[in-house]
């Protein structure tokens, strides 16, 4: 069987965001698997217009697109999901809606307020009308590991639990992921 293909995306265009932390880390646990390949996109390499945006200029436009036929190259996906205000990034969002996630798993890797907890919630329920399928086990980065990677210059593998929720999340992403390819190319081929 080849290898499936994970895009891990980082959610976050902020100044000084903590993004980058988890998006190295996830995507460094991914390309360890021998079923697997991975590659980070970062949202500040798509500068897109928002969503139904009327003035949205050439350039924007153009990254949109750029950003839809990227997509199309993955299996599945894996976003680092930055809490604010209970919600997840307006721009990650909006990525998302302009997006293609069709019959492809996603999981989360959050941080911010309870771990990123509740944007990630919403955004399962964001996927689902996306017509994708969200894995169980998100990972959770606590504010206190936030702050020790940050401020003490840990890194988010000295944290078993989180290796643990890791593992288990690219254990289920592999599965769905797996199974969604093989039903796609069944519809494909009928």
């Amino acid at each position: 069987m080849s290898k499936l293909k994970f895009a891990v995306i980082v959610g976050s265009t902020r100044i000084g965001r903590f993004a980058e932390h988890p998006a190295k880390w996830i995507a460094g646990l991914v390309g360890q698997r021998s079923d697997l390949e991975v590659e980070v996109l970062d949202l500040l390499d798509y500068p897109m217009h928002f969503f139904g945006e009327e003035r949205a200029t050439t350039a924007e436009s153009e990254a949109a697109e750029r950003w839809k036929k990227k997509l199309r190259e993955f299996d599945g996906f894996i976003f680092t999901v930055a809490e604010y205000n209970h919600a997840p990034t307006a721009v990650l969002k909006n990525a998302i809606d302009l997006g293609e996630f069709i019959q492809k798993p996603v999981g989360f890797v959050g941080y911010g307020g309870v771990g990123g907890a509740r944007a990630v919630e919403q955004l399962r329920l964001i996927f689902v009308e996306m017509g994708a399928a969200s894995v169980k086990t998100g990972v959770h980065i606590a504010f206190s590991e936030y702050l020790a990677v940050l401020k003490e210059g840990k890194s988010l593998g000295d944290y078993a639990h989180l290796n643990e929720a890791a593992k288990n999340l690219l254990d289920q992403i592999t599965w769905w992921g797996n199974a969604l390819k093989a039903a796609r190319s069944v519809v494909t081929s009928a």
